[in-house]
């Protein structure tokens, strides 16, 4: 999981669900942590803890359509991801429909060859959303 402020935990969800306000997550150490979720720029679900430092991200789709909309996302800190939301979206046109409405959302990158199988995404850490089609 990657916090706002930059900070990272590497490990394993003890208990999760998209509806509460906050995830308990049991560190590589097995040291569990109880975490906000206003304080997560999102949690990603990965292949590996190691991941590959020095592999290029793709940002294109193509092949056969997924299920998901289409869209480029860019978070606060500068990082960009391409990939598909999974489910209804709380936003019209790049624009929140409700501010005070909890806004999460999964979205599964468009690079299947990436670490990063599925995100849970925390809308307060974007700064650009963009519908692709």
């Amino acid at each position: 999981m990657r916090f706002l402020d930059g900070r990272m935990i590497k490990g394993y969800l003890s208990a999760f669900s998209p509806a509460d306000d906050s995830v308990l997550i049991e560190d590589e150490r097995q040291t569990a942590h109880s975490v906000l979720t206003k304080e997560l720029k999102g949690i990603f679900f990965v292949k590996s803890f190691v991941g590959d430092k020095h592999y290029k991200e793709k940002k294109i789709f193509r092949g056969s359509p997924s299920s998901g909309k289409k869209v480029l996302l860019k978070f606060q800190d500068g990082e960009s991801m391409m990939g598909y939301v999974e489910g209804d979206v709380p936003w019209e046109n790049s624009f929140f429909l409700e501010s005070k409405k909890k806004m999460v959302f999964f979205l599964r990158p468009v690079d299947t060859e990436s670490n990063n199988i599925r995100i849970f995404v925390v809308a307060t850490s974007i700064s650009d959303l963009s519908f692709l089609g």
